[in-house]
């Protein structure tokens, strides 16, 4: 029996966690974490009868606990209630499904707690992976990626020398707006925004895609989880999103893992790691395929990759400020009060005025986020 802390539960990857969790009868959840939406999350209590269950928000925690008071689930509240459910007793494995750096330190609990990690928060590598790398060595305790590319590079290295890697390949879908000019993106609705070709996931992931930001956040992960320079990371374009990503070795040989758009399965290896079980789905024939195509991704025309590398090799506190300028700026685009195209400029101007931090703790880099948020709301009303 494996015993799961989801954090995120109501999200994407939470609620696609739990649809793994009702297919097979040796997993158990111990604890549930949400935002705010209690309603999803009561369902998911009374189905899975965690034994504690977290709502960032202390008042509607104060409802929840209404709600089920006719069961002996315990209700908590913040980020201490989120730290208490990543590092519950009786939890081997903590799903990291929370958005933002939130995730940050309720991460880092659940490390010292000796619990393995899903991990499908990549801000907290991308933010503190200079932290949290050396904690899970310290600690003795597996991060295990969830997102897909992360995974696959992580299946293709199994088994394999890390100093025969001669260099990741990243691979992107493209977006909704692959092969759009800056011209044609001038006046691009969320709506549209919000139309990812293959994959379904939540809308700042979703905005973040056509933005091309999630993949240079994936990038600055990359680094972390496989130990490895920024150079030596390639991005390629895969329409299909047939190919999750690609290892090339010093010899030329490449290990590609491809499958069906489906962030079921990453979900499910990381929580049976090194086993792989039965997922139902569809399947790739490949005498049905009519091909795989490849592209170099348009840096200048999606400028989140291109700033996801100087933010990188910049390092310290620049990944936050990188992070947290997105974040906010795509709330913005998503409340129609920007336009797609001034995420970048916020990113810009906001990695060029917070000043810099070379070796940042956690509470330094929660103060950078907020400084960052700051400068922007000053900027951008």
């Amino acid at each position: 029996m494996r015993n799961l802390a989801i954090l995120g539960s109501t999200g994407s990857i939470g609620t696609q966690t739990l649809d793994i969790v009702s297919k097979n009868n040796d997993l158990k959840v111990i604890s549930l974490a949400a935002y705010g939406n209690i309603e999803l999350l009561e369902k998911q209590i009374r189905q899975y009868m965690p034994k504690l269950a977290c709502v960032y928000s202390e008042e509607k925690a104060a409802k929840l606990k209404e709600n089920i008071s006719d069961l002996d689930v315990k209700v908590v509240s913040g980020m201490d209630g989120l730290i208490e459910a990543a590092s519950m007793d009786e939890a081997d494995i903590v799903v990291t499904a929370i958005v933002g750096m939130i995730g940050i330190r309720p991460t880092m609990a659940a490390i010292k707690a000796g619990k393995d990690i899903a991990l499908a928060n990549k801000e907290t590598l991308v933010t503190a992976g200079h932290i949290i790398i050396p904690a899970a060595k310290e600690y003795n305790v597996n991060i295990l990626p969830v997102d897909s590319e992360h995974s696959a590079i992580f299946q293709c290295l199994n088994g394999e020398r890390k100093a025969d890697v001669d260099k990741i390949l990243l691979t992107a879908s493209g977006g909704p707006f692959r092969g759009k000019t800056r011209a044609d993106l001038e006046n691009v609705t969320v709506e549209a925004a919000l139309k990812h070709p293959n994959w379904a996931m939540g809308r700042k992931i979703t905005i973040d895609s056509a933005t091309l930001v999630n993949k240079g956040l994936e990038v600055i992960e990359a680094k972390w989880l496989f130990d490895v320079d920024f150079e030596d990371i390639d991005v390629v374009v895969q329409p299909q999103s047939l190919i999750h990503s690609m290892v090339q070795f010093k010899d030329g040989g490449i290990m590609a893992q491809l499958g069906t758009p489906d962030m079921r399965l990453p979900i499910q290896y990381a929580i049976y790691y090194p086993e792989r079980r039965y997922l139902d789905g569809d399947r790739v024939d490949f005498s049905k395929l009519v091909g795989i195509t490849f592209e170099k991704p348009d840096t200048d025309t999606f400028e989140g990759l291109k700033l996801a590398y100087e933010a990188g090799k910049c390092g310290g506190s620049t990944p936050t400020v990188f992070n947290a300028a997105n974040e906010l700026a795509v709330a913005m685009f998503l409340d129609k009060k920007i336009r797609f195209l001034d995420i970048y400029e916020i990113i810009k101007e906001s990695m060029n005025n917070i000043k810099h931090i070379d070796n940042p703790s956690i509470e330094q880099i929660l103060d950078v986020e907020k400084e960052t948020y700051e400068f922007i709301r000053s900027r951008w009303n």
